[in-house]
Order: C-alpha cells, then sequence, then structure tokens
C-alpha cells in the first residue's frame, strides 16, 4: 500500500510513495549508525556550523517549504511561513546554546576531581505527527544532532513530502548523509525499528493511544522515551481581566492552525460575572474569522487535514448538541470540496458532554461557565490531560496564588500557550512524560556520566 501525500484543500492526491521493506529500514538503521560512529566525536564548533547553516536554509527558502506544508496538510500559507521561521530559530538557539548547556559540570566530592559529563547516547527514534510537520521535527532534531546524537524520522503518513524536505534540509546544510534519515513506513512497522539494538531511545508526539504503545515498546526494550501527547488546555478567565485582549487571544489561541494544536486553548472557562460578555466579544470575532484556500495569504483558517478527522469533529460536536450544548456560532461543515468546517462556539458545556471531556481537534470553542476562580481552576482541573494552561487576570499576585494548583506542564498569566526553544516543553498525566526544549530537553536523550578521580 503506497503513502499518499492528499490536499486536504481539494482532496486530490499530490504524490505517491513506495514504503520501505523492512530490509530497506534495517539498512538505513545500520547507515546511520555507522554515522554516528564518527559524528559523537566531532566538535561542537562543527555540529554548530551545519546546524547554522540549516537555519539559514530555513530562512532562505521559507516560502517553498511552507507551501509544502500547506499543500499537504492544510495550514494557512502564512502560518506555514512562520512555522519555517521558527524551526530556523531553534537551530539556531541550540547551535549558539548546546556547548554550554552541555558542558561538563564540576561537583565537589571527596575525589581530586569529580564533575558530570553529558556524552551522546546514539540512535534517537522520532515519531512524528502532521499538524506541525516541521516544528515538531526539528526541535526534536537540532538539540539530538547538536548533542552528536543521530536521528531517524517515521513521520505521520499524511505528510510525506514534509519528511523527505527535513532530510534534504539537514543534507544541504552539509550533515552527514545518514545524519538524518525519514523512514517511509507505516505504524505497524515501528515496533520493529524500536527493537532494533542500534536505536537508543524514542520520542514520540501525537494520540494518547499511539504514545501508548510507542511507550510499551520502548519500555520492554528498556529504551528511553519522550511523549508529547493530546491536550484540552484550559483558558480561564477571571471578572477582573482585559476581556479585550483575553477574547483576541482567545481567537487565535483556537483557530491557530486551523485548530490542530496540542497546546492550543479548547476549554474556555469563564467566571459568571463576565460569562455573557466574553461570549458576546467571542462571537463578534469568530463572525469575522476568513475562511478560505489556505493558499491566500489573507485566509485565516483552511481545512482539516484529514477527511476521517473532519468527520469526528463534527460527531462531537453533534453529540454535545444532543446533550445540550448551544451552537453561539457555526457548528457544522462547509459544502464544496475540502475538509472545512466552520468556525465554531458552543456555549452552555458541562461535564459528561465530549466537548467537555474529550480533546476537540478543529475551530471549535467549548465555553464553559464557572461559578467563581476556584470553581474556574476545579474546571481546569477536571481533565485527564495536563499540556498548558492560561489564566486571565490584572492582578499578578492572585494568578500566582493559583499557577501551583493549576495541573499542566505549563502556565501562562494574560498570554497564549505557545513553545519556545528557551522554554521546556511537555505534559503531565495524558498528555504524556519528558520535556523537549531548553537545556532540560536536550538532556533528555544523553548519557549523564559520573567521572570521579582520585
Amino acid at each position: 500500500m503506497s503513502i499518499q501525500s492528499i490536499n486536504p484543500a481539494v482532496n486530490e492526491v499530490e504524490k505517491n510513495y513506495t514504503p520501505h521493506t523492512d530490509s530497506e529500514v534495517k539498512e538505513i538503521i545500520e547507515a546511520v549508525q555507522n554515522e554516528w560512529l564518527s559524528w559523537k566525536n566531532t566538535d561542537f564548533n562543527i555540529r554548530a556550523e551545519k546546524l547554522l547553516k540549516a537555519s539559514q536554509i530555513l530562512i532562505s527558502e521559507k516560502e517553498y517549504y511552507g507551501k509544502i506544508i500547506t499543500i499537504e496538510m492544510g495550514k494557512p500559507i502564512k502560518q506555514a511561513i512562520a512555522e519555517v521561521e521558527k524551526c530556523a530559530w531553534v537551530c539556531k538557539y541550540y547551535a549558539e546554546n548546546a556547548g554550554e548547556v552541555l558542558s561538563k559540570e564540576i561537583i565537589g566530592t571527596d575525589a581530586t576531581e569529580s564533575y558530570v559529563r553529558f556524552d551522546p547516547i546514539g540512535i534517537v527514534l522520532a515519531v512524528m505527527p502532521w499538524n506541525f510537520p516541521f516544528w515538531q521535527v526539528f526541535r526534536f532534531a537540532a538539540p539530538a544532532l547538536m548533542a552528536g546524537n543521530v536521528g531517524i524520522l517515521k513521520h505521520a503518513s499524511n505528510v510525506p513530502q514534509c519528511a523527505l524536505a527535513i532530510e534534504e534540509i539537514f543534507e544541504k546544510a552539509g550533515f552527514p548523509n545518514n545524519c538524518f534519515r525519514t523512514l517511509l513506513i507505516e505504524s505497524n512497522q515501528v515496533e520493529e525499528v524500536i527493537n532494533n539494538k542500534f536505536v537508543k531511545a524514542v520520542t514520540l508526539t501525537g494520540s494518547e493511544y499511539a504514545g501508548k504503545m510507542v511507550a510499551k515498546a520502548a519500555g520492554f526494550n528498556l529504551k528511553k522515551s519522550v511523549m508529547e501527547l493530546g491536550g484540552s488546555d484550559p483558558f480561564i478567565v477571571f471578572s477582573d481581566a482585559d476581556l479585550d485582549s483575553a477574547v483576541q487571544t482567545a481567537v487565535t489561541a483556537r483557530i491557530l492552525n486551523n485548530g490542530q494544536s496540542c497546546i492550543a486553548a479548547k476549554r474556555f472557562i469563564i467566571v459568571e460575572d463576565v460569562y455573557d460578555k466574553f461570549v458576546e466579544l467571542f462571537v463578534t470575532k469568530f463572525k469575522q474569522i476568513k475562511v478560505g484556500s489556505p493558499l491566500n495569504t489573507d485566509t485565516d483558517l483552511g481545512p482539516i487535514a484529514r477527511k476521517d478527522l473532519l468527520e469526528e469533529l463534527n460527531m462531537q460536536v453533534n453529540k454535545s448538541v444532543e446533550a445540550g450544548a448551544k451552537i453561539a456560532f457555526g457548528g457544522k461543515k462547509l459544502d464544496g470540496v475540502g475538509n472545512y468546517y466552520e468556525p465554531t462556539i458552543l456555549i452552555d458545556v458541562v461535564k459528561g458532554m465530549p466537548a467537555y471531556t474529550e480533546e476537540i481537534f478543529g475551530p471549535v470553542a467549548t465555553v464553559i461557565k464557572a461559578k467563581s476562580e476556584e470553581h474556574a481552576i476545579e474546571i481546569a482541573n477536571d481533565t485527564e490531560f495536563g499540556l498548558g494552561a492560561s489564566l486571565w487576570t490584572k492582578d499578578i499576585s492572585k494568578a500566582e496564588k493559583y499557577i501551583p494548583q493549576i495541573n499542566a506542564g505549563s502556565v501562562f498569566i494574560n498570554g497564549m500557550v505557545k513553545s519556545d526553544p528557551r522554554l521546556p516543553f511537555g505534559g503531565i498525566n495524558m498528555s504524556g512524560y519528558g520535556r523537549e526544549l531548553s537545556n532540560y530537553g536536550i538532556k533528555e536523550f544523553v548519557n549523564i556520566k559520573t567521572v570521579w578521580i582520585k
């Protein structure tokens, strides 16, 4: 069965690819392993030089790579270009900082000299999703390569063009040909890759089910894994919040990437004093969202990445309405070609509805009324997820009181949850474990080695 690249805006096949056979996969892994034996000994300056070159390529060809992203998964072109620019940033960040972050750490003991060093471990497998098809890969690859590791990528099956383009970027930047390779394989081949003795660790961004399967295989082989899974991030608005600012950010947070982001705000929890006003402003802003071809620079919202995902989204909305939720705006699939769904706001959402409990992966905002600030925090934590959260209030001292009470990997006050190369990123509970980015992320896949000298 071929791996297909299908344009979700028109539902047309762009390209077909023949999956790698098991023997081809084995050959690629062995070639990457052989490359690592020399790459691990390269100087940080050499690694940094090549990663900076990758950053420059991304910037100089951002429109070209942005168009690949847009055609393959439907992201509006202006957002796709911004994604490529962010990839350039993470390359530059690690090129400039990895040497210092991974320098040996002197620790005083009874030895003449004792310290900790951070050595590369070898091949890291990345199992990556389609929603940020460049960013998710580069935020793993940049620190991994700078640490002296090498990478193999199993990308989502609907973005093979992106996967191969990323491999090409590293080659053009001067990395040895087998430092970073793409495997065109199906999901059922991943376990065998993890079983390969040369693969030392795995990182996955994806669904909870995919995370469980990959974590299970990694655990059976006693191999390190990092999981960045789903989220149903709360967007909490207190009565003293700047409503205009909160609503403007809420719109962006919900429709960014066509609403298909793990860290997107999904549950808008509003204290009842300002609930009606928030909904009024929210609907007004949603009416201004421009839906259209993702290749148009003025488009705000493009298509859902796959038809099956569109049907699932529509089912979640319909079931929530059947359970008593009300549609304040939108609420249905759009007629015509492509996987388009109206920007939608559901109100009067309560516990037990899919919109309350499940992750909604599309441009659908769930608005929940809270009786008080304490009740808002209780609702925010009433989820199996724990990726990010944002809290809106003019009283920062009050916000700081609630920060420890919010169960999430990150908390943003008066701002939209986002990833940043300088800050650790990851979640708790069903949102996964481990961290990416910053000095914490680069140390996930190294041998933290104690050295003691008499």
